[in-house]
């Protein structure tokens, strides 16, 4: 029997990788308080999480007025119940087991060494690679979700992480250098890259990055590599997070416009920018909270990975200390070279003549070689993912295009098709819906 998993992502709310929503479960309930968050003057509101002062209230729980009063109930028969129930609950855990998402590197070798060697001489041209080449990818701008085509430019998410882990396996790659430059992407995509770094420095192969801009999202990227280089003219941005919010509230009344917004509970903001003036102390909370937790994240995983105290780490970034140089010294950054330097010390390193030109194959050509020609397809358990982004539409009209949003009856086939096929026992479904959407999604 196949098993569905629904992972939903909405546009009108922030994203938090699953690493991060399982560190904040696994930790007690803390809520931040944010003073002076709203202003009466602008319609634009903001919440930032300077690294300068941080705010906490004691942890205090309270029920709901809908609390069931059987949950009270203090009858032997009703606590039997619930421990049935408990034991019922961990024995189904115990033996239903989802896959980590871990990767377990094992060097090909033996018989299918032999047959790799032999797929990548039999290999279409544009999917050769030369003997101790280096992978480099400039991660910068806006990171897609779905596959790109061999014909259409950008970044991919599914590509980058399948460039990584072709990488780990490749023979023919000695290393990856990595270009970080300012990204326009969410968080749930940058933890997911640096797992895929991480998964790659398990082949032993070195990592580079070079980060020209950096902010935190960018630093959080480079952190992962095994060494980090900058330009003298490098700019640094690490001064906390921000998260802004426009409301048409006072501006929709003055013209006329009077906006209904039907909305289920307090922490429902989506229609709030229509209808409000000013944030709502619920929403001021929610993303206080999101905030915090990311940057407490990112402050652990820098600090861990600089084998530095978290306390250091916050105290220099408070400092607002942004040269070069000052990193050097701190150990933030691993030296400081233009990017030709960088290159001449990566031809040392592999044993290439200076007078000779280093082997490079870049992201979009990589992207071409087949996990086939690696010996990485095949295998009897297997995930099916399906990608779909955008709002939801019953049927797909006539005039619109593949990439134009997610269409109901197509969903359906998909998942039928992969039911059928016998060696796909997980089906994970990874759907982003859009901001205009009305659709509900059930599983």
């Amino acid at each position: 029997m196949s098993k569905i998993l629904f992972f939903q992502t909405v546009h009108s709310t922030p994203r938090i990788h699953p690493r991060i929503v399982t560190s904040i479960l696994s930790k007690p309930l803390i809520i931040p308080s944010v003073s002076k968050c709203y202003s009466p003057i602008s319609p634009f509101h903001s919440i930032s999480l300077p690294a300068l002062k941080h705010h906490f209230h004691s942890p205090s729980f309270s029920f709901p007025s809908s609390f069931p009063t059987r949950a009270f109930d203090d009858s032997s028969s009703s606590i039997e119940t619930q421990n049935e129930k408990e034991e019922k609950v961990g024995e189904q855990s115990e033996i239903e087991e989802y896959p980590s998402g871990e990767m377990e590197y094992e060097k090909i070798s033996g018989w299918k060494s032999f047959v790799v060697k032999l797929k990548m001489l039999i290999a279409f041209p544009w999917q050769r690679v030369r003997k101790g080449s280096v992978l480099t990818m400039k991660l910068r701008g806006q990171i897609s979700d779905q596959l790109k085509s061999r014909f259409s430019s950008g970044l991919s998410l599914p590509q980058i992480c399948e460039n990584f882990v072709k990488a780990a396996y490749d023979t023919r790659i000695s290393g990856v250098y990595l270009h970080i430059e300012p990204l326009n992407c969410g968080w749930g995509k940058v933890e997911e890259i640096r797992r895929h770094i991480l998964n790659f420095k398990k082949s032993g192969k070195f990592i580079i990055a070079y980060i020209p801009a950096c902010g935190e999202k960018e630093f959080y990227l480079a952190c992962a590599c095994e060494e980090i280089y900058a330009p003298p003219s490098a700019y640094f941005s690490l001064y906390g997070l921000t998260v802004q919010a426009s409301f048409l509230g006072g501006v929709l009344e003055k013209i006329g416009i009077e906006p209904q917004v039907q909305r289920i509970g307090k922490y429902k903001s989506a229609g709030d920018q229509l209808t409000r003036k000013s944030m709502s102390e619920e929403n001021c909370e929610m993303l206080t909270s999101l905030l915090d937790n990311i940057y407490g994240n990112w402050l652990d995983v820098v600090s861990s990975s600089k084998g530095k105290k978290r306390e250091d780490v916050e105290n220099f970034i408070n400092e607002g200390v942004y040269e070069v140089e000052k990193l050097k010294e701190e150990g933030f950054i691993t030296n400081i070279h233009y990017d030709d330097e960088v290159i001449s010390m990566l031809k040392g390193r592999l044993g290439v003549q200076k007078d000779k030109k280093l082997s490079m194959v870049d992201y979009k050509k990589y992207s071409k070689v087949r996990k086939w020609t690696l010996g990485l397809t095949g295998g009897k358990d297997l995930i099916a993912v399906i990608r779909a982004t955008g709002s939801i539409s019953r049927v797909r009209s006539p005039l619109s295009t593949p990439s134009s949003g997610i269409v109901a009856e197509q969903i359906i086939e998909k998942i039928r098709s992969v039911r059928g096929i016998p060696h796909f026992n997980l089906l994970a479904m990874m759907c982003r819906l859009g901001k205009k959407s009305n659709s509900k999604v059930f599983i």
